[in-house]
């Protein structure tokens, strides 16, 4: 995984055309946005490719875009948020078919240093398709319109889409450069790091709701990890794997089997496989899920009565995963401890944040949902990095080749 790649650094970008795919997939309230982070996540590589005297040309989706082109989901706000950050008009082409008429004379109109901002790449409605489906016609589109491209949209690096990696191949026929963003390159660097070349002791935390989301990371992480902690809705598979009685906690049935496999394996490889030993029940999931006055009581992890619903980690056991984090050098966390959204049951989440940031370790946060808790707890500034792709770097810390990033030139 140690990827050596093209970077803007790597290319003179002085009067060409350069394409560059970003991860503007911001939320979005009343047309505007609530969360500026991977608007200024983008920023370095525009302002570096802007001061090189390239013409810029950006390209991004926003939502999932089930119902068609909609103004709900242009990417006008961000385009308005871009111009004040840059200190520059960004010359936004509305057009729904992102790559028309009007995206072509926007970019033959422009000057060195200019920026455009294409609409929505998922108006198109070819943009998720397989390469031999019509995305690739879209992809050949895109590739049109520049003569280098860039990839800085790690969240979306995970996907073959046509902006993200089908794209290359046109650019390269022509001769282009195929390069990764200082953001792209950033997020190969930390995770490339600490699943390859760890500093020693290397902890790993894995949270969230679903065991079937994370099979292949947790057997990957196993054979390159110290240590590997395990809490959140996935943890009571493992527990009722090795026998416990969890209630009517959330549990897979059908990975019962797989979680001893990793139990043993543990064990074989000598690997330290931390799992709750006290847990915060209540009599269900609360609702609404920020449910100040929701009534929590704790005990044992394998001991949860019949009826009751374990929803985060309890207190022994947060003693137990932050003395683990402060025993690391290198620690990377996926996924929150309990339904931290309930400021009842944030505790556990909120214990291991603490943990990390007062840990002189390199730390690692995987993005989604870890990502938000670190940030809205007020940890973010204290963690090393903080992964702007969920899903990406979870298939990142699977161990899987990541479209978007393979895509790029090699060096």
């Amino acid at each position: 995984m140690a990827l050596n790649k093209k970077t803007v650094d790597d290319f003179n970008a002085a009067g060409r055309r350069v394409l560059v795919r970003c991860d503007f997939n911001v939320p979005l309230k009343d047309g505007k946005i609530t969360d500026e982070t991977r608007i200024k996540a983008a920023l370095p590589t525009i302002e570096k490719l802007v001061k090189d005297g390239a013409k810029v040309i950006l390209c991004s989706h926003l939502g999932k875009v089930k119902n068609g082109p909609n103004e709900g989901e242009s990417l006008a706000p961000v385009a308005k948020a871009l111009s004040e950050k840059l200190g520059k008009e960004v010359n936004f082409v509305a057009d729904y078919n992102v790559t028309g008429e009007a995206a072509t004379k926007a970019v033959a109109d422009m000057k060195a240093g200019d920026v455009v901002l294409l609409q929505n790449t998922r108006f198109r409605g070819k943009e998720e398709t397989k390469p031999q489906d019509a995305g690739e016609a879209f992809a050949k589109e895109l590739a049109d319109l520049c003569d280098d491209y860039v990839c800085d949209a790690f969240g979306s690096a995970h996907r073959a889409h046509a902006s993200v990696a089908v794209v290359t191949k046109y650019v390269r026929e022509k001769g282009g450069n195929c390069a990764v963003g200082y953001l792209m390159q950033k997020e190969i660097k930390f995770l490339g790091n600490a699943v390859e070349n760890p500093v020693r002791p290397f902890v790993a935390i894995l949270g969230g709701a679903k065991v079937a989301d994370k099979l292949a990371v947790i057997d990957n992480l196993l054979s390159k990890c110290d240590t590997l902690i395990i809490g959140g809705g996935m943890a009571y598979t493992f527990v009722k794997a090795q026998g416990g009685k969890i209630g009517n906690s959330l549990v897979d049935d059908t990975k019962l089997d797989y979680c001893k496999e990793m139990i043993a394996k543990a064990e074989k490889l000598g690997k330290k496989l931390l799992l709750p030993e006290d847990t915060v029940v209540a009599d269900g999931f609360p609702n609404p899920i920020d449910d100040p006055n929701l009534k929590v009581e704790v005990c044992a992890s394998n001991a949860i009565p019949d009826g009751k619903e374990g929803l985060d980690i309890g207190p022994k056991t947060r003693d137990v995963f932050a003395e683990a984090v402060r025993s690391a050098k290198t620690v990377v966390w996926n996924g929150p401890m309990g339904v931290s959204e309930n400021p009842v049951l944030a505790d556990g989440t909120i214990a291991v944040a603490k943990a990390l940031a007062e840990t002189d370790a390199t730390t690692i946060i995987g993005g989604g949902d870890s990502a938000a808790a670190v940030n809205n707890l007020g940890f973010g500034d204290k963690m090393s990095h903080i992964s702007t792709g969920g899903g990406a770097s979870l298939e990142f810390l699977e161990g899987k080749e990541l479209p978007g990033v393979y895509a790029a030139d090699d060096m």
